[in-house]
């Protein structure tokens, strides 16, 4: 099995990009593969706290102001900020610590694997930042996938707020749409299931927008 149908089996196609970009950058710019390891340890070590990631990021900013007093070369500076840069650039989209744990973890299996098979590095231009899916849109897009959704297509769906004219409506567990319901909000209640019609689907196959039906 390669390393790309290994990482097939744990991380999206965008959160697989995301991680080559952030390991070509770093095995371009010499970063120490031990030093993301500390960052990734930290991040291991912190994934069940509240704010994990935010917690994440103040980590890696306070390795580079304390570069000089931790390190162990005066390049180990240079390396904390190479990590520091390449995670803000390309995980600030991502809310969920699982999801990141799990993308640097192929990062650094990236980086060795980069390394050690002598792939000409210095020949790939430099990645521009791409939009990272969060697990939660990684989930919805395996829900839509599957579902196959159409325009008039009739669903089921749960209510889970009512903000006056507005309605939350809860899709497969999954998925959760707003809309505007002028009509229908005053009878309707919170945990109630009700009917409603796919009005809008969005390219990549996810609902854009439902009306309430019965």
């Amino acid at each position: 099995m390669t390393i790309a149908e290994l990482s097939s089996e744990s991380l999206t196609d965008a959160q697989w990009e995301t991680a080559h970009a952030i390991a070509q950058i770093l095995v371009k710019e010499n970063t120490d593969v031990n030093e993301l390891g500390k960052a990734v340890a930290y991040l291991r070590a912190s994934v069940n706290q509240p704010n994990a990631t935010s917690r994440f990021f103040q980590y890696l900013k306070t390795l580079v102001s304390n570069g000089r007093q931790i390190g162990h070369s005066g390049k180990t500076t240079d390396y904390y900020r190479s990590i520091e840069k390449a995670c803000s650039d390309y995980l600030k989209g991502v809310n969920d610590a699982d999801t990141m744990l799990q993308i640097l973890g192929w990062v650094s299996r990236l980086m060795r694997y980069y390394k050690d098979a002598g792939v000409p590095i210095g020949e790939i231009a430099t990645p521009k930042a791409l939009p990272v899916e969060s697990a939660r849109q990684a989930e919805i897009a395996k829900v839509a996938q599957a579902q196959d959704f159409q325009v008039e297509q009739i669903i089921e769906a749960k209510v889970t707020k009512i903000n006056g004219n507005k309605v939350t409506y809860e899709i497969l567990g999954t998925i959760k749409l707003t809309e505007k319901e002028p009509k229908q909000a005053s009878s309707l209640h919170e945990g109630q299931v009700v009917k409603v019609k796919i009005s809008a689907v969005k390219d990549d196959g996810t609902i854009k927008s439902v009306k309430y039906v019965s």
